[in-house]
């Protein structure tokens, strides 16, 4: 059964809304296990580690396909065995619901 956050979509931000707070980002943190906080809880981090190169680009590839259908883009950076994964949105400069809708749907692709 997918989490609440799985089951929405992300929605277009226009900007001009304030970022989540550190208290409302640490609360969807908890539907987000393996992501964490970083830049004084600007920015979702998301590490994976994979057996091979082949493995990581291809998980890449699905987080593209994800990103793509979702309009909303993280930043990827990967090698051999390695996928490491930045999230936030670039209008309000912070977090917004979508990173974690986007983290959540990350986290359900095969071979996460």
């Amino acid at each position: 059964m997918p989490s609440d956050l799985t089951a929405k979509v992300c929605v277009p931000c226009q900007g001009g809304i304030p970022p989540l707070t550190l208290a409302e980002a640490e609360a969807y943190l908890v539907d987000t296990p393996g992501w964490e906080l970083s830049e004084s809880a600007t920015r979702l981090r998301g590490a994976f580690k994979f057996e091979d190169f082949q493995t990581a680009m291809d998980f890449v590839q699905k987080i593209g396909a994800v990103a793509e259908q979702e309009g909303h883009h993280p930043d990827i950076e990967f090698g051999w065995g390695y996928a490491n994964i930045l999230i936030y949105t670039h209008k309000i400069n912070g977090l917004h619901e979508n990173d974690f809708i986007l983290a959540a749907k990350i986290n359900d692709i095969e071979g996460a």
